[in-house]
């Protein structure tokens, strides 16, 4: 298949971040969008081959991420310092091996889990955002697609969907992170043990939030979380 050029992909009188911008300012959290440099947004576009009428390629191509909730939810984009992470490499695409075989990973919480668009690689409907959830360490489906998850992502009150990786007072926890880091919780969420606010808990890199979630932990729990390309 032919590579789409930069013009052809941006849509300057239809881009989606118009839309995202107006989700963002009438549901009246807390959203950081971060900025991104022109190069790394035009690099991430054409990497993806999408446009920018779509809220993947809009992002992609005029953030560097979107920080909801405080921080405990990252919407990647091309890249930022604040994240220290782009949807392209991220993903390793343009590499022989992506973290994620048939599927695009889009985003990831302050508790290590990541949601994905599933590429034909996850059981279930192409298409679909699916979450990784740490207390199960297994692909769930989430039934909506890319653009319904960013409005949800955006605008829905998230504290029903992570009840219960939540404790009293996280967010202080959570305010000290940085944007490459996550909270590891010992026992492991999936492990008997005290409720989460009696557990120990520390800041650990994305990267390694990744491999045990999405691998290691899969592996010994025998979910389909479990994803060979680390």
């Amino acid at each position: 298949m032919t590579e789409r050029p930069l013009e052809e992909l941006v849509n300057s009188e239809d881009s989606a971040m118009r839309m995202i911008s107006e989700w963002i300012s009438d549901s009246g959290k807390a959203a950081q969008v971060l900025p991104a440099s022109e190069n790394l947004g035009a690099d991430a576009l054409v990497a993806l081959q999408v446009t920018t009428a779509s809220p993947l390629g809009a992002l992609a191509y005029e953030t560097g991420g979107i920080i909801i909730d405080d921080g405990w939810l990252r919407l990647l984009g091309a890249d930022s310092p604040n994240l220290g992470r782009g949807i392209v490499g991220w993903n390793r695409i343009g590499e022989e091996r992506h973290r994620l075989d048939g599927g695009l990973l889009i985003a990831d919480d302050a508790m290590g889990g990541f949601f994905a668009i599933n590429g034909g690689g996850l059981p279930g409907p192409s298409g679909n955002v699916f979450y990784l959830a740490p207390d199960t360490c297994e692909w769930e489906d989430l039934s909506m697609g890319h653009t319904d998850w960013v409005h949800w992502a955006i605008t829905e009150d998230l504290s029903g969907f992570y009840e219960s990786v939540r404790w009293e007072g996280y967010q202080d926890e959570i305010a000290s992170l940085r944007g490459n880091q996550c909270i590891m919780v010992y026992p492991f969420l999936w492990a008997e043990g005290p409720a989460i606010a009696d557990r120990s808990r520390k800041p650990i890199p994305v990267e390694e939030a990744w491999e045990l979630h999405a691998i290691e932990f899969s592996k010994q729990l025998g979910t389909t979380g479990n994803n060979d390309a680390s």
